[in-house]
């Protein structure tokens, strides 16, 4: 089997009844990878309660091919954590991460980590011209990131539209470089891993993607405010 060129990390808390459309994708993606695009590993952080674990490792048995592993842990990461957990297991040179719901597709992540060529780390925006919004957030969801981003751009001098956006692969020396400074473990995780990055002079470029909202987002308004709060500590505490 060859060596990824990819690792893609996915943090899998609870996703048994959204993680079969993903799974399915994957496998199509392999079966037509055309010679010389990039070979893909796919990391499932599994820290929930449920059988997502025993899902991926059935759905595994039956496509031999493709390499998926899936880490499982007794207690909740957060997603910053569980990011973490995988990036510690990644063995490509690119390393990304990805929502378990597909919002922004494996295919979406497969163009993102091309464009690593020129830059340290690519992101993906859901605000930048040029995105296709197949289907849009709730408009209070719309909001709510809006005021977010602009926090953050005051806060730490961040330039990005969208810092939140599942969809981003880096190169991995870059991120060892980093990883070991950050202290997030929550979906506060992103936001210091760019700072990080862009303080330590890494070349970092936001683009438009692909979005299929799910309407079932994990994040809720007192998750943003817990967000809020501990970027506060970690910026006060620099």
């Amino acid at each position: 089997m060859n060596n990824p060129s990819v690792s893609i990390v996915i943090p899998a808390y609870n996703e048994s009844t959204r993680i079969r459309p993903l799974l399915s994708e994957i496998s199509e993606l392999c079966e037509l990878r055309e010679p010389g695009t990039p070979v893909i590993e796919f990391i499932f952080v599994c820290d929930g309660t449920d059988n997502t674990g025993d899902i991926i490792r059935d759905y595994k048995k039956n496509y031999q091919y493709l390499m998926i592993r899936c880490l499982d842990f007794p207690r909740r990461l957060g997603k910053g954590g569980g990011v973490k957990a995988g990036f510690a297991v990644a063995s490509a040179p690119l390393v990304g991460f990805m929502d378990a719901d597909n919002s922004a597709s494996v295919s979406e992540m497969v163009r993102i980590s091309q464009l690593t060529r020129e830059h340290d780390g690519v992101i993906g925006s859901r605000h930048l011209p040029g995105q296709v919004l197949q289907r849009k957030q709730p408009l209070l969801r719309r909001v709510q990131s809006r005021i977010f981003n602009g926090i953050i751009s005051l806060l730490f001098g961040l330039s990005f539209y969208d810092t939140q956006c599942g969809a981003k692969v880096f190169r991995k020396d870059a991120l060892d470089a980093v990883l070991p400074g950050l202290r997030s473990t929550g979906f506060e995780f992103d936001v210091e891993l760019l700072w990080h990055l862009s303080k330590s002079g890494y070349s970092l470029i936001e683009v438009p993607v692909i979005w299929n909202d799910t309407l079932d987002s994990r994040l809720r308004l007192s998750d943003t405010f817990s967000m809020l709060a501990s970027l506060f500590r970690i910026r006060l505490g620099d």
